[in-house]
């Protein structure tokens, strides 16, 4: 028999998630998670530094080429990561 007011595992975290004040701190530390895994390992070993500011994620790269690169499709990666997280947290990609 199944309970009326029952409600799915998802659901009630991101409700005590958002209740707390902690979702948008939550997703931001999950896009940077993604970074590696939405970029891959040739990416990743060129990578320093990350951190959101200001719904923008900030990243460190160490190699000139790859940097140019990546500055083309900045607007399509932060697309990829909010799809990755299921979430808008970020708006732009800024590399340093």
């Amino acid at each position: 028999m199944r309970r009326s007011n029952t409600e799915r595992v998802d659901t009630v975290i991101h409700q005590f998630l958002r209740l707390n004040g902690i979702e948008t701190p939550y997703n931001q530390w999950r896009i940077i998670q993604a970074w590696p895994i939405v970029m891959g390992n040739t990416i990743q070993r060129y990578t320093g530094n990350l951190f959101i500011k200001n719904q923008t994620l900030h990243v460190q790269i160490t190699s000139p080429a790859v940097k140019q690169n990546l500055l083309m499709e900045h607007r399509s990666l932060a697309r990829r990561l909010n799809e990755y997280v299921g979430a808008q947290v970020i708006e732009d990609v800024y590399f340093y």
